[in-house]
């Protein structure tokens, strides 16, 4: 392995950073400038790392520097032909330009206190201490990870940051979390027959059925609207909201919780192939996460 002074790993990161962001040879003045070092310092240090096969020249008026594989390898980087995007959000802002190489967890031990060293690719200085950030999710096992920023490596690209939440969506599909006893009821029930299927079952919404079909859903709201109207013999049918959101039952929960978020519900109905198999709802995925 590769020794590296301080201001070789400094150069060698802003030089894949940057490569990162323009996808093309880097000069050597854009280094200097993100490093906010002296030009001939770095054109200097450039033909050192050459020599140590870490860097090559690309000539031409479009010409500058590329890192070479051995660079990424001294970095403890990995290089890769196509990268996730993992996004980053500094106070609520996406930070544009920037990703994620590694979330390490370096106090699972500790009883009082959880941090995370977090490898950026991009620049570093684009944070600071007392930031709230949130990584994520993940493009596998959609991990978010949200925080404070409480230190800051600039010569080895990583942030400290104290966690103050962290979830992972599940991959299992839809199917797996699901009650495959469908709980319907029929147009024809009135709201006090539904608040009686809801309290009997134990549950806060259920499809409303005619002919075989799904066409509406009522919920406890639905329900207390009614009765604060004093229109608890009327139908479901009145009171229910018409569209039913589905997902197929071998989609993956994180897609389930998706859906939910984007059309502000707490519920989906769950189909096979197009017909209703069960329910899911935002406390099935809380419980299953919270039952280990």
């Amino acid at each position: 392995m590769v020794e590296l002074t301080v201001i070789q790993r400094e150069i060698l990161s802003a030089l894949i950073n940057l490569f990162r962001e323009k996808g093309r040879a880097i000069k050597g003045e854009e280094i200097s400038e993100r490093i906010d070092r002296n030009p001939g310092t770095v054109r200097n240090q450039m033909q050192s790392l050459k020599a140590l096969g870490l860097v090559e020249g690309v000539p031409g008026p479009k010409g500058g520097y590329k890192a070479t594989s051995s660079a990424y390898q001294a970095l403890n980087l990995s290089p890769m032909d196509k990268e996730a995007e993992v996004p980053i959000y500094r106070n609520g802002e996406r930070v544009l330009n920037t990703n994620v190489a590694d979330i390490d967890l370096n106090t699972v031990r500790h009883p009082d206190m959880c941090r995370a060293s977090i490898k950026i690719l991009g620049d570093i200085r684009n944070f600071d201490v007392g930031d709230t950030i949130q990584i994520g999710p993940t493009p596998v096992n959609k991990l978010m990870v949200r925080g404070d920023v409480v230190g800051r490596d600039d010569i080895s690209g990583i942030v400290l940051l104290s966690i103050t939440e962290m979830i992972s969506l599940p991959k299992k599909p839809v199917k797996d979390y699901i009650n495959h006893r469908l709980i319907t009821i029929p147009t024809t029930a009135t709201i006090k027959e539904a608040l009686v299927t809801l309290a009997r079952n134990d549950i806060h919404g259920v499809p409303v059925e005619e002919g075989g079909k799904i066409v509406g859903i009522i919920t406890y709201t639905d329900i207390g609207r009614a009765i604060s109207a004093d229109k608890g013999s009327s139908k479901v049918t009145e009171f229910m909201t018409p569209k039913v959101v589905a997902i197929e039952s071998d989609k993956p929960m994180y897609e389930a919780v998706s859906l939910m978020n984007r059309n502000k519900i707490g519920r989906l109905l769950v189909t096979e192939e197009g017909r209703p198999k069960g329910m899911i709802t935002r406390m099935d995925v809380i419980s299953k996460l919270t039952s280990y």
